[in-house]
């Protein structure tokens, strides 16, 4: 795909509008779909803060071109060669989204959604014909966080995941394949078993909130920006690798997984962890400490994926 072609973003919120600053910055002709009349405006400032982001990260990839913004989601993907969908997730506003764009595509136009808590079997009875719709599932923000999540299936045309996979890295994403359907892809999965056992921790009185985030910005969490949980573990015990490793600390780590805790949110742990939060953030508002959190990410992307 040319940098010129055109590229529709349907839904101008948090996660749209990074898209479509994305897209922008790789030369693409972009095109937003949102009905809020405001949509203009809080993308200039999107587009304020992310492009020094992109350009440090070297995603100024060519001709930085006016932005499309349109009222009728007909329009908006009118000639586009990518459809990447953001709208709220809720079924039946998809699946009517859906069935006002369809007739409009283009024949080889691909189309993905960045749902997180819907699957693509739940998205796919939206569409006719769901042979050129995949999910596209990225990390908040997507102009920053270089991972996103693919998935077709037995009604995904050959070829269609590979495509969008081509598409995303051509604007300098990280892509996997999500091989088999599960609520909340891989990567969600992977931090909802995280912050479980974080609540649990918190919940049983062996840390605060605080030092329960700073164990993991401070500890593994700064070894994950570069390696995943079992090539680190590969490295974890000399020349042995990852089966020494494993004859080592099997019993560790059985005996750890046995104790975790499987707390479920409700008030009074949610109470708990607002006022840690409470504690923790020092009085700095969130957009302060957002400024601070992509400034830190910036830096750990450009020296990890650039």
């Amino acid at each position: 795909m040319s940098g010129s072609e055109k590229v529709a973003v349907l839904g101008g919120g948090l996660i749209g509008r990074s898209w479509a600053a994305l897209f922008r910055a790789a030369g693409k002709s972009v095109a937003i779909f949102d009905p809020d009349p405001a949509t203009a405006d809080r993308f200039a400032h999107t587009w304020e803060s992310a492009a020094p982001v992109l350009d440090r990260l070297g995603l100024m990839k060519g001709a930085i071109l006016d932005v499309e913004f349109c009222a009728d989601p007909v329009d908006t993907v009118a000639g586009a060669v990518f459809v990447q969908e953001s709208v709220p997730e809720r079924i039946p506003i998809k699946h009517d989204l859906y069935a006002l764009i369809e007739p409009a595509l283009a024949p080889d136009s691909i189309v993905a959604s960045s749902a997180s808590g819907l699957t693509l079997s739940q998205l796919q009875p939206g569409w006719k014909d769901p042979s050129r719709f995949v999910l596209g599932h990225p990390f908040n923000p997507p102009h920053l966080i270089p991972l996103v999540e693919v998935m077709g299936n037995e009604l995904t045309s050959p070829g269609v995941v590979a495509g969008a996979r081509a598409f995303y890295e051509s604007v300098g994403k990280v892509t996997i394949e999500v091989r088999r359907e599960v609520p909340g892809h891989v990567a969600n999965r992977l931090q909802a078993a995280l912050w479980r056992e974080a609540i649990h921790l918190v919940n049983e009185g062996v840390a605060s909130v605080e030092d329960v985030d700073r164990a993991v910005s401070s500890g593994p969490g700064l070894r994950w920006a570069v390696m995943g949980p079992t090539t680190l573990f590969h490295l974890g015990a000399d020349e042995g690798g990852l089966a020494e490793f494993c004859r080592r600390y099997t019993d560790s780590f059985n005996t750890w997984w046995a104790d975790l805790g499987t707390p479920m949110l409700n008030e009074d742990v949610v109470a708990l962890l607002v006022a840690g939060v409470a504690t923790a953030d020092d009085g700095r508002s969130v957009d302060q400490m957002c400024a601070e959190r992509d400034e830190v990410l910036t830096n750990v992307v450009a020296a990890t994926h650039s």
